[in-house]
This record gives structure tokens, C-alpha cells and sequence, in this order.
């Protein structure tokens, strides 16, 4: 009987201990993230997840992959989510239709493209010549991916519709599988794809679009303009955390930051994830700080305008809100 009384009053101690420990989830504030894809690419986003980075600011986060840049935004603008993950381009042209509550950026993700292109045999001499005639599997006409790799080609002489013969009709989930059946001799590949296939010996890297291309805010954190000014604390709490993901990241040796994004990743080797962040630690995709500058937001509108998909230019200080980024970083 001693014994049993013992347990029970342990139990009890522990029950009233929790809540101190962490807080109930029933204090937190639930906040719904759509994100566009899920990839090692947003790497900062899962660790303000899983080191509770988040849950310090007392916010609930709830993350769901929306699959594609329309999904996204039409899930955001619906309600169906509080806050969007996706390319800032895809705010413009919400924008473009003339939308009375239009989606702000307030806390950029990422700074470069995460493509690279990848050929199928090694070839340390490579120029970017090499591609003239070849076969190219290209990403979806339209999409950022694709924009960022004609804008890159075009810097470096080539035309991409009469020097390549450029595949463009085969979706995004496929072209790495089009590839490995034997389809292009050089394709434009994300990550964990392209280290992958080098592991695999089915295609090797020869250059980073990210890295050509500069920096451009390639993956933002936007909100509806009405929900941001209805819940200024919230977006703040909420920037808070994902500045001090963006630091942690680059303190912590690239292991243990795959260690604590792997959860999300169960498909995927950690060797492969620990290999993917420092890659793109390397080049400094993963943004240092949330502040989406003007010269970034100028650069994506050359891209886009380059690309024939801009209808207007769209002042940084109509679609783009810095206040919460700069109050998290000081």
C-alpha cells in the first residue's frame, strides 16, 4: 500500500511539474504554415520546430506541404492557412490580379535558387559552352526554378530555346526519374536529388544556379496584409523564431543540424541530409537573417521580366514588410 501511495503522489509531482517545464499546448498560440514543398532546403523552418525555437515564442506550429506554388497561395488567401512558405514571386502575381488583401513577405527563408546542374558524366573542364546542343531537361515553364535557369543561361551566352534542346513538359515530381531513365545529358536538379544521383553514379554537379544566379529571395514567409495587421505580435513571435533557427544553423556542425531535421525527412539517408545542408550551407542558400532587401526584391522582378511572366513592377515597400526582422535581430 506504502509503495502504491508513493507512485500515485510521484505522479502526481511530475503532472504538476510539466507545465513549468514547457508550458501546456493548450497555451500556445496554434499558427497553420502552408509550405510549398517539403525539403531539405528550408532546413531553418524545421529546426525552429524541432529545438522548440517556436514553442519558447509560445506559438503552435502546424506545418502542411501545400505541393506547388498555386496550391499555396490559394490555401493561404482561402484561410486555410495563417502563414505561406513559397516563392515571393507568387506574391506578385497575386498582386498582378488585383488583389484587394494582398500577401505581404515578412521573413525570408532563403537567398539563392537550390538547383544545380548536374550532367551524367564527371567532367572537371566544364564551361558552360559544353551545353550548346545538348539535350536539357528543364524545369515547369513559368516556375521559379525555370526562370532562375534561363537567367543563368542567358548570362552566360547561351539561348536557351535555339542552343538547347530544352525538355520542359515533364512535371517537377518526374524529372529526376526522366533523368535516371536515360531521358536529357544534363538536367536542372534540387537537392537531395542531385547528391543522390552522385552517390548513386547517375549524374554528377558541375555548377550551382544558386550560386550563378546571386541572391534573391527564393523562399519567403508571407501572410495575408489583413491577417498581419490584425496579429502583429503573432508575426513578430513567430519571425523571432525563425531568426534564431537561421543562426543555429550555421553555429551548429551541418550533423547535428540533420539530426534535428531528419524527423521530417524518414525517407531520406542521414548522411544524405547531413551532406545536402552543408552543401547549401556552402553557398549560403539557408539566409543569415529574415530581411528581404530592395536590391533582392529588384533582382527577382529582372528575372521574372526577363522571363516574359511580369505584367507590372511592384514596389518593395508594397509587398514587402522588413519591421518584424529587424526587431528580431536586435
Amino acid at each position: 500500500m506504502r509503495k502504491a501511495q508513493f507512485i500515485l503522489i510521484m505522479l502526481i509531482s511530475v503532472a504538476l511539474l510539466l507545465p513549468a517545464c514547457g508550458g501546456s499546448s493548450s497555451d500556445l498560440t496554434k499558427i497553420e504554415v502552408a509550405e510549398v514543398t517539403r525539403s531539405i532546403f528550408y532546413a531553418p523552418q524545421y529546426v525552429a520546430v524541432t529545438e522548440g525555437f517556436f514553442e519558447d515564442e509560445g506559438l503552435d506550429v502546424t506545418i502542411t506541404t501545400t505541393w506547388g506554388g498555386d496550391v499555396t497561395m490559394t490555401t493561404l488567401i482561402s484561410g486555410g492557412a495563417d502563414i505561406a512558405l513559397v516563392g515571393s514571386e507568387t506574391s506578385i502575381y497575386v498582386y498582378q490580379q488585383g488583389a484587394d488583401d494582398v500577401v505581404v513577405n515578412f521573413a525570408q527563408l532563403t537567398q539563392t535558387d537550390g538547383t544545380f546542374l548536374v550532367a551524367r558524366e564527371p567532367n572537371p573542364d566544364f564551361t558552360w559552352d559544353d551545353l550548346k546542343g545538348s539535350v536539357f531537361l528543364g524545369q515547369r515553364v513559368g516556375g521559379m526554378p525555370q526562370m532562375v535557369g534561363e537567367y543563368v543561361l542567358k548570362s552566360k551566352g547561351i539561348d536557351p530555346h535555339n542552343d538547347l534542346d530544352l525538355i520542359q513538359n515533364i512535371d517537377f515530381a518526374n524529372i529526376a526519374n526522366a533523368f535516371a531513365s536515360g531521358t536529357g545529358e544534363y538536367v536542372q536538379l534540387f537537392e537531395p536529388q542531385a547528391t543522390i544521383f552522385e552517390r548513386e553514379g547517375l549524374g554528377h554537379v558541375l555548377a550551382s544556379f544558386g550560386t550563378e544566379s546571386g541572391n534573391i529571395p527564393y523562399t519567403v514567409f508571407m501572410a495575408k496584409d489583413s491577417y498581419i495587421q490584425k496579429n502583429p505580435e503573432i508575426i513578430q513571435k513567430f519571425t523571432n523564431a525563425i531568426y534564431r533557427a537561421q543562426t543555429w544553423v550555421y553555429e551548429q556542425p551541418a550533423e547535428v543540424v540533420a539530426a534535428s531535421i531528419a524527423p521530417f525527412f524518414a525517407d531520406t539517408e542521414i548522411d544524405i541530409i547531413t551532406a545536402v545542408v552543408d552543401r547549401y550551407r556552402a553557398q549560403e542558400s539557408y539566409d543569415r537573417n529574415p530581411i528581404l532587401d530592395e536590391q533582392e526584391w529588384n533582382l527577382l522582378q529582372d528575372i521574372i521580366e526577363e522571363a516574359g511572366e511580369l505584367q507590372l513592377r511592384v514596389e518593395h515597400s508594397v509587398l514587402v514588410n522588413t519591421s518584424f526582422a529587424e526587431k528580431a535581430m536586435q
